[in-house]
């Protein structure tokens, strides 16, 4: 695990260097038990690596599949899942709160 999150940003960084494409998802706004804070980032490359977490593992799988979307149209987006959402419960977010989170293609 990689030891702040300043690193997962300087692993973005170098990936991009390396010519790979690069999207980075940010926690931006939590509610009520959230597994990750607001910062957290997670990291993904158009092979599908990632690092980093904004979801302690419950979310990460939907946030890296709109990640590679990001990575292909370019375009930003905000995704939110939470315990209202069925689509938490498909994916894992049963702690009771609630997470939004931006991802954006790295140019």
């Amino acid at each position: 695990m990689l030891s702040a999150e300043t690193d997962i940003l300087k692993a973005a960084e170098s990936w991009r260097r390396d010519g790979r494409q690069v999207a980075l998802a940010t926690v931006v706004e939590t509610w009520g038990s959230a597994p990750r804070p607001v910062g957290s980032h997670l990291v993904v490359d158009e092979d599908g690596n990632f690092l980093g977490s904004v979801s302690g593992g419950c979310v990460e799988g939907a946030v890296i599949t709109e990640g590679l979307e990001a990575i292909a149209d370019g375009h930003p987006r905000v995704i939110e899942f939470g315990v209202a959402d069925e689509t938490a419960w498909r994916v894992g977010l049963s702690c009771g709160g609630r997470i939004r989170v931006f991802v954006e293609r790295i140019d």
